[in-house]
């Protein structure tokens, strides 16, 4: 069974100032143009990127498979409308580099046509196997930010036995809140897909954990929760960033996930209202991933909403729809501002993992003018995994990275805390950001340089089975030379 604490310590975290209200307090807006062009990225989950399976000049109906996943750890790519498809080749990223991946190009005919799908009358009746195998082929990934394949978590809860499922509603990055609306427009929605996906997991509770700045949504869920004595649904304290899992889990059920382990090794594991509602679209539906509702917000937006919309659609065209002033724009930012990526330019499209697209005035952004660090510890008392952000920073900047690592710059979560409390401006979270890129790259680099290593060691050996094999073969045909040429030699000693 599930317990429950009163008061149960947050670590770290600040009080971020919040930008929600505009935006929260409009409904969804459904009425987004569908765009002539849909740029469709074939990697937008952790994972291998997908496979094609259309051709150019293919003729495709909303819902089509685009791509198949590759592998266990992946995920498919469908049509987010109806369409032509005008090409499979490389573009710019939506990410801060914005180099070139693969992607499919869909030219959309505006009649938004749907292919036909075989759905079951009642989903409860499938068994949980068949449900994780549904949520897989509707290519749903973690909404939350972190875009893991939502079937091999399902999958991992049924086979370690996970008995608890926390839904993720905190939402605590400043200026999204497009949870919050789903919470409070499609609260139904959400509590069946709860329940699938409790369903297809095989577990015991769910709890729905929402921030104590939304009772509007906090109340319309647990109103659609009130008929299922296995879900609850409670308040948690507005902290940033009380949406981090481990956070989450140590709040809502007391339990604390060992460093270097996994939530479902401690019998949790945790999704987003998001990937809840596109569960219920696809197991109810037939409808696989293909849209979203993102918060478009900041300064330079004149008219800042929540909007579904199709992904693959560029963020120009959202600008355009809400009315931003590029010229006001000093920073447009994918996701939220303490963990979101800043993008060069809005030629770029819209993925799984957006929710939200910002254009930031210059006034919006914090003072980037350096100084030195005046030692006030604010950075570690904010940390949520408890690090000491100055000292990993002062060995990266010796390029010390071993030593960062050793004081647990793996156990860093980009979260922003430190950079965001620093009075000095120091860019703590660029500098971690930073060296785990380069650790990444360094290990990368190390792993193929031992793989070549095995590989040139592999085919030395093999050589050198090969000349022994032939040096075998020649002293046996030596050998049998020497046999002919003595039995020739007796036969003309008895002529």
């Amino acid at each position: 069974m599930l317990s429950f604490f009163s008061k149960p310590r947050i670590q770290g975290g600040v009080h971020a100032e919040q930008h929600k209200a505009t935006t929260a307090a409009l409904a969804i807006a459904n009425n987004f143009p569908i765009p002539k062009k849909l740029y469709i990225p074939l990697q937008q989950h952790v994972g291998k990127p997908a496979e094609p399976v259309i051709k150019v000049g293919e003729k495709v109906l909303k819902g089509q498979l685009l791509a198949y996943s590759q592998g266990l750890i992946s995920a498919p790519v469908h049509a987010p409308s109806s369409g032509i498809i005008l090409d499979v080749n490389d573009y710019p990223a939506p990410h801060p580099s914005a180099l070139p991946i693969r992607m499919i190009v869909l030219e959309t005919d505006d009649k938004d046509q749907w292919l036909t799908t075989q759905i079951a009358d009642d989903p409860f009746r499938l068994n949980p196997e068949e449900i994780t195998l549904r949520v897989g082929a509707a290519g749903i990934v973690g909404l939350g930010g972190a875009t893991f394949p939502t079937a091999v978590k399902l999958n991992m809860g049924r086979e370690n036995h996970i008995d608890t499922l926390i839904i993720n509603g905190a939402e605590c990055e400043p200026y999204l809140s497009c949870d919050d609306r789903l919470m409070q427009e499609r609260a139904a929605m959400i509590i069946d897909g709860v329940r699938l996906m409790l369903h297809g997991m095989s577990g015991e509770h769910a709890v729905v954990a929402i921030e104590d700045n939304k009772p509007q949504a906090f109340v319309a869920m647990q109103t659609a929760a009130a008929p299922f004595p296995q879900l609850k649904v409670m308040q948690i304290p507005t902290r940033y960033p009380m949406g981090w899992d481990r956070q989450l889990i140590r709040y809502v059920t007391g339990r604390e996930v060992p460093v270097g382990c996994r939530s479902s090794e401690i019998g949790v594991t945790i999704h987003n209202v998001g990937t809840a509602y596109a569960v219920h679209k696809a197991i109810r539906l037939g409808q696989p991933l293909l849209s979203r509702v993102i918060t478009v917000a900041g300064g330079a937006v004149l008219r800042p909403m929540n909007v579904e919309v199709p992904f693959g659609t560029l963020i120009s065209e959202l600008f355009d729809f809400c009315e931003a002033d590029l010229g006001k724009t000093a920073r447009i930012i994918m996701g939220g501002p303490m963990m979101g990526d800043s993008l060069p330019h809005s030629g770029l499209p819209t993925v799984k993992a957006t929710s939200g697209i910002l254009a930031l005035t210059q006034n919006e952004l914090k003072n980037s003018d350096e100084q030195a660090c005046i030692r006030c510890a604010s950075c570690i008392s904010v940390c949520p995994a408890g690090l000491r952000p100055l000292d990993m920073a002062n060995n990266i900047r010796i390029n010390q990275l071993d030593a960062a690592v050793d004081l647990g710059l793996k156990d860093c979560i980009s979260c922003g805390c430190c950079s965001y409390i620093c009075p000095s401006n120091i860019p703590l979270v660029q500098y971690f950001k930073y060296a785990s890129g380069e650790v990444a790259a360094r290990q990368q680099a190390q792993h193929k340089s031992e793989q070549t290593k095995r590989l040139i060691d592999a085919r030395n050996a093999r050589m050198e089975r090969i000349a022994q094999l032939q040096r075998e073969e020649e002293q046996i045909r030596l050998a049998a030379k020497a046999e002919r040429e003595r039995l020739k030699a007796e036969q003309e000693a008895l002529a």
